[in-house]
């Protein structure tokens, strides 16, 4: 005789089952929130309050929700931190907001009063709500399962069948089986209790625990942080100091000190292109020929940096971010005196490689008169030059190259004490180079071609040589490991804790009134999952093998009626 079926737990258990919320204890670690008395609560009262409110789950959820919000105006407003110049510009271009922006502190975002309020308290939330669980979780571990409840009926899954097997032969053979789908099974009484899907829990801690690590790899991240730009012609090198860079920014702890020492030279850059197709001009190869030397006393090596393949020295990483062409040129005033010779480093504008910039003279050029003076060009450069479109560069190779020079002379405007680009031309104090129709001096020059400035005032020519130019970036991110490891351990944890599930099984099995042993089995889930039902049915169906049914009672016809195989089988609602 056999008996199947599922069941919901009534709302109020009856007399008899106290034990039944015993056997659905402890299934979480989620401390129990009691509502206070409010009204006597006291000064330690409020105290003890306030900490179980922010050590809550839903209000860890709230902050956490407050931080990623409070993160997006770090991301649309300008930061002082980041791009000074972008945060000048919009102060110029909103005069109404800027006041209010400030007081809010929306150009330094991520070290505002506000959001480290909040990061400090979300970080507070989850300490307070990890520590309390990973120690009830642990008494778990060190406990066993609670022992099976009087009404096994009143459970959310269950069957049961009568055998003609000893009981203490049942319960050997259940022990064996659960023990051997790994659950924690043992033996209370005249039932054994089992459990099973502690991961749940463990993945439930191992996500916030790798959010704390998150949070201090942010944290650190940001204090000690540090990201420079060098742009390095070929032949130059580059020397791990602050005045070496051409921008930097850093965190508020970082100090000099940190930066690793190291050395480089750029030997050569290589790029080659697609020639034909669809992709034409897409670049193929990028790679910077170094050597370079780590410490004071380090030795020369050779290495070849390429696009997402930095070069690794100390805590710091060099990557290759830019490209471009330094064409050489040569400046001579109207005697024949070399005084300007380099190469110029110009800045792309697009794909192809259509480059501007600037060339001063600050120091040594006299003009036809004698007089002490500066020289400045606009350069316009094209790689590939194609008559007809002298606007733009029509492939980023070296295929026909073709430098435009707008001469001007006067005042640089370099002794002012005003800081300025050396990308760009100030041209307030500048007079441009009249030809003799009184238009400005302008000349297209191939390698190797000069241009006569007017009136003996020197000339200017355009090398064979044209080197090429990378741009570096070195960064030192010191928390980025932990901040990998930390999402990847929040990946992980989050899953098991949402597909495994924690659930018990109970299997009694006592003699009945007709000397023939009853077995019953139940199960019970955190949560309604058709899986305790489907794993309880599968369980019940072994078991049943090594403890078959024993025939029907003549004088029962209600049990004759009932299947021999014990199934369980979702109720369609709870049982009345």
């Amino acid at each position: 005789m056999s008996e199947t079926k599922t069941s919901a737990p009534d709302s109020t258990p009856a007399a008899g089952d106290e034990d039944l919320g015993a056997a659905s204890s402890q299934l979480s670690t989620a401390p129990a929130e009691d509502a206070p008395n409010l009204p006597s609560l006291g000064v330690i009262g409020w105290v003890r309050w306030f900490w179980r409110q922010l050590t809550s789950m839903r209000v860890a959820l709230l902050l956490l929700l407050l931080l990623s919000l409070g993160a997006i105006p770090g991301s649309l407003i300008p930061q002082t931190g980041i791009d000074e110049t972008k945060v000048a510009e919009f102060r110029k271009a909103h005069e109404t907001l800027a006041p209010i922006y400030d007081k809010l502190g929306l150009f330094n975002v991520y070290s505002s009063v506000w959001f480290s309020a909040i990061y400090i308290l979300l970080f507070v939330s989850l300490i307070g709500c990890i520590v309390p669980r990973t120690w009830q979780f642990v008494g778990q571990l060190r406990g066993r399962p609670p022992g099976a409840p009087k009404r096994l009926t009143r459970l959310p899954a269950y069957t049961t069948w009568r055998t003609e097997a000893e009981p203490e032969q049942v319960r050997e053979a259940a022990l064996a089986l659960l023990k051997k789908r790994r659950f924690r099974a043992h033996l209370t009484g005249d039932a054994v209790a089992a459990e099973k899907g502690y991961l749940r829990e463990v993945g439930n801690l191992a996500f916030h625990i790798a959010l704390i690590v998150m949070l201090i790899a942010f944290a650190w991240g940001q204090l000690f942080k540090s990201e420079g730009n060098k742009l390095v012609v070929e032949g130059d090198g580059f020397s791990n100091t602050l005045t070496q860079y051409d921008d930097f920014k850093s965190g508020s702890l970082f100090t000099q000190d940190d930066l690793d020492p190291f050395s480089f030279n750029l030997k050569n850059f290589t790029g080659t292109y697609e020639a034909s197709g669809p992709n034409k001009g897409t670049p193929r190869i990028y790679k910077a020929d170094l050597s370079y030397s780590a410490g004071a006393d380090g030795k020369d090596e050779k290495t070849t940096i390429e696009v997402n393949e930095p070069l690794e020295i100390g805590d710091s990483k060099v990557y290759l971010v830019s490209h471009g062409y330094a064409p050489v040129i040569t400046i001579r005033d109207g005697k024949g005196n070399i005084v300007y010779r380099d190469a110029v480093p110009l800045l792309p504008l697009d794909g192809n490689v259509t480059s501007t910039g600037a060339i001063k003279v600050m120091d040594g050029y006299r003009n036809a008169k004698g007089e002490r003076e500066q020289l400045g060009f606009q350069a316009f450069f094209l790689p590939t030059y194609v008559k007809g479109n002298e606007l733009a560069s029509q492939f980023p190779a070296l295929l026909n190259p073709v430098i435009n020079l707008e001469a001007y002379h006067g005042d640089l405007g370099v002794d002012a004490g005003i800081p300025q680009s050396v990308y760009q031309l100030n041209k307030k104090n500048l007079k441009g180079f009249k030809d003799a129709k009184g238009a400005q001096v302008r000349e297209n020059l191939k390698p190797g071609e000069s241009m006569k400035l007017p009136n003996g005032a020197g000339t200017v020519t355009f090398e064979k040589e044209i080197k090429e130019w990378a741009g570096f970036q070195v960064a030192r991110q010191p928390g980025s490991g932990w901040a990998l490891a930390g999402s990847l351990a929040a990946i992980f944890g989050l899953a098991a804790s949402l597909f495994i599930q924690r659930r018990r099984v109970w299997v009694r099995a006592a003699t009945g009134s007709d000397g023939v042993t009853v077995v019953e089995m139940a199960g019970l889930g955190r949560s309604e999952s058709a899986k305790v039902p489907e794993e309880l049915g599968d369980l019940a169906g072994i078991l049943y093998e090594q403890a078959p049914g024993a025939p029907d009672a003549e004088d029962d016809p209600a049990e004759s009626e009932a299947s021999p195989d014990p199934q369980v089988v979702p109720a369609e609602g709870a049982e009345k």
